[in-house]
């Protein structure tokens, strides 16, 4: 299941199982009550009949001083359990029953271990229940998730025939009439679409079950010689340890060029970016011209320039979650940015 399912089908289950729960456990304290009640008027209905025949080898007789206000009541020390009734002819003395308290605590022990067998028994039905319950309130979520991707899918394809039209078109124009302002920015968008399609196709696959193992240096290199072709006054440092990573490869891809091409794209003027790898932590750190608000940076939609659709740096954040990535970044305007990957998880 995505993250997003599993996140709905606890809580649906924890919603549903701690609900019925302390209804559970407050109806079965009360039963607990109820019994235990029961137990001591059973106790003292034998300790009656006791005192008319006498034949009760359950309990012990014996007597004691009369005291009115203890007739007829069963009373409880830490010794034993009494009840005192009258002698016939005695007007001194008064019969007491008593059952001792190890006796007692016995039968209570059978009491607890009964109720809480039962108890037991309802916790695991209702786990059962609530399993149900949340796989039943995920349903229309995951049908939803399902429609929703194929029809991105679907869009993503389409945008190849008009896409591939363009870029046919706009080269002939070039063919014809040379360089042009509006030429190179009509190919800079269809290659902002390009990237975007890219990022919401790397997005939409499953990337826990396309793992790959690959250099982290060879790979960050490969990035970066694909860049530099396109990239003019952009130096590139990369200081890197010999070390091999496990993860999605095309997704990871996707979060460095992402990271690479917003620096160099947003940049004024020139731009040093550099690239380091020390103890599992990547830095990416470039001297733009930084961001105003670095905690907004993976919000969807949001973004601080007129170029763009703001949402390279969200995905970018989905990516790193989706792979077990931690990503933070500091950032000062006119001073520069770094984005930290924590890349324990993939070693």
């Amino acid at each position: 299941m995505k993250k997003v399912e599993i996140e709905s089908f606890v809580k649906s289950f924890l919603i549903f199982f701690l609900s019925q729960l302390i209804l559970s456990s407050g109806l079965f304290f009360m039963e607990y009550k109820r019994e235990l009640k029961s137990l001591d008027e059973l106790i003292f209905s034998e300790m009656r009949i006791c005192s008319f025949d006498l034949e009760c080898p359950k309990y012990t007789i014996d007597f004691a001083p009369l005291e009115r206000e203890k007739l007829y009541k069963l009373h409880k020390t830490d010794a034993r359990l009494s009840a005192f009734f009258t002698i016939s002819g005695a007007s001194q003395n008064a019969l007491e029953i008593y059952l001792p308290r190890v006796k007692y605590e016995q039968e209570l022990a059978l009491l607890k271990s009964r109720v809480v067998v039962e108890y037991l028994f309802v916790v695991f039905i209702l786990i059962i229940l609530s399993v149900v319950f949340a796989l039943y309130t995920l349903w229309p979520l995951r049908n939803a998730l399902r429609l929703t991707e194929e029809f991105i899918k679907d869009i993503l394809h389409d945008y190849n025939t008009p896409l591939a039209t363009l870029r046919l078109n706009a080269s002939m124009l070039k063919e014809e009439i040379g360089e042009s302002k509006k030429l190179q920015r009509i190919e800079n968008s269809v290659q902002n679409i390009l990237n975007l399609q890219g990022n919401l196709r790397a997005y939409l696959h499953n990337h826990k079950s396309q793992k790959s193992s690959f250099a982290l240096k060879h790979f960050i290199e490969e990035r970066v010689a694909l860049l530099q072709g396109s990239s003019k006054n952009r130096e590139f440092f990369i200081d890197i340890e010999d070390v091999v990573l496990t993860t999605n490869q095309e997704a990871f891809a996707r979060i460095i060029d992402n990271l690479l091409s917003n620096a160099l794209k947003y940049a004024e003027g020139s731009v040093v970016i550099r690239i380091e790898y020390r103890a599992t932590l990547l830095k990416i750190v470039d001297n733009a011209k930084g961001i105003k608000n670095p905690s907004r940076v993976f919000e969807r939609f949001y973004k601080e320039q007129e170029r763009g659709v703001g949402i390279g740096l969200h995905i970018v954040k989905k990516l790193s979650d989706s792979l077990g990535i931690k990503i933070s970044l500091e950032s000062e305007v006119g001073v520069g940015t770094t984005f930290f990957l924590e890349l324990k998880a993939l070693l």
